[in-house]
């Protein structure tokens, strides 16, 4: 019975020592030394590009409207007869309309997970007017700031077309 507990013993010390200490490391490693940009959860001096970020004004490109709070990431769960969606629809489309931008639909709703940088081209470009009438700045300048950041779909087909709005106002800020 001794030996017994002796091997099992010696057994989980060595699988500790191999999944639990090696494995990691080694993961780790490779992570840093090959991808270190995503390893380490893609920041900027703004934020992550893989969270969406707060931008207030009009001479910001805006992200979808959820408030943006990454801990508490999830859908509300509302249906489409729900009152409350309703009305935070109304309000985050008069949000909009102050801000002088057009209420495009991924600028409206909400995304799954709360914490989306991404809107579609489309909803990019009906902020222009907006956002050069605020910088100064000529629609066609804008127009082809928001063409470079479209990104297409994950492997040419998988998802859709989409812009990452912390990319997109990073670069924004350089303009002028």
């Amino acid at each position: 019975m001794l030996l017994d507990l002796r091997r099992a013993v010696t057994v989980s010390i060595i699988f500790f020592v191999m999944l639990g200490l090696a494995y990691p490391l080694v993961e780790t490693g490779i992570g840093q030394a090959l991808f270190n940009h995503q390893a380490n959860g893609s920041l900027t001096a703004l934020g992550s590009t893989h969270i969406g970020q707060e931008w207030s004004g009009p001479q910001w490109f805006q992200g979808r409207a959820d408030g943006y709070d990454p801990t508490a990431t999830g859908g509300s769960n509302l249906g489409p007869r729900s009152k409350e969606l309703l009305d935070k629809y109304k309000e985050r489309i008069a949000s909009l309309e102050k801000q002088g931008l057009t209420p495009h639909q991924h600028l409206v709703s909400a995304s799954g997970s709360g914490v989306d940088p991404d809107i579609s081209p489309d909803a990019a470009y009906a902020q222009i007017p907006a956002v050069a009438k605020a910088r100064g700045l000529s629609a066609d300048q804008l127009r082809t700031l928001v063409e470079r950041h479209v990104q297409g779909p994950q492997y040419g087909f998988l998802g859709a077309s989409h812009v990452n709005v912390l990319e997109l106002n990073k670069d924004l800020s350089t303009v002028k």
